[in-house]
């Protein structure tokens, strides 16, 4: 059996509202990051509006699984990832992850955090698929989505703008079996 919260570089964590709203209030500060990860309009919010936010989230968790993201060499919240279950008929869900702390990116911790979501995606919760969306900007988040495993299956040509340029937005998707087979690869 495997561990579905600990990789290599990362385990996957929960956090009180307290301390998300702390982390959460420090990245907003960095609007590269926001924009890497959102596409809504970047916007400063407030310690204590994140906390209610995150709280209201909290109660409505039966379709969510949402961890934060931290390192195993000195325990640092670095981000988080999660799951949006679309369809329990269809066995789909959606994934979305963000590193937080600029010190991390490029170095493999997003790329492990990958591995264990979708690793708990097909183990725990029986998942069929998973999905996930990014700009084509985000050229590191496809390099780590790729090593993963997921496979490119659209792109929407100029979907989105920012800086006046548009750009697309691209559409990935792993299958359980996809994911069974590169397991029986890996040593």
């Amino acid at each position: 059996m495997k561990d579905l919260y600990r990789g290599s570089l990362v385990r996957l964590g929960e956090e009180s509202p307290e301390v998300l709203a702390k982390a959460f209030a420090k990245w907003n500060q960095d609007t590269e990051q926001h924009r890497l990860a959102d596409d809504d309009p970047a916007q400063l919010w407030s310690e204590k509006k994140i906390k209610e936010f995150v709280e209201k989230r909290a109660e409505h968790s039966t379709q969510s699984f949402r961890f934060s993201i931290r390192t195993l060499a000195n325990d640092t919240l670095i981000g988080t990832v999660g799951l949006w279950i679309s369809s329990w008929t269809h066995s789909e869900t959606w994934l979305g992850i963000s590193i937080g702390e600029r010190d991390y990116w490029g170095k493999g911790y997003g790329t492990d955090a990958m591995r264990l979501i979708v690793q708990y995606g097909f183990i725990e919760l029986n998942l069929r698929r998973i999905s996930l969306g990014l700009h084509a900007y985000n050229e590191r988040a496809l390099k780590s989505y790729e090593k993963v495993g997921f496979v490119m299956e659209g792109r929407m040509r100029g979907e989105g703008w920012r800086d006046g340029v548009h750009y697309d937005s691209l559409w990935m998707g792993i299958l359980r079996e996809e994911w069974l087979a590169l397991q029986e690869r890996q040593p």
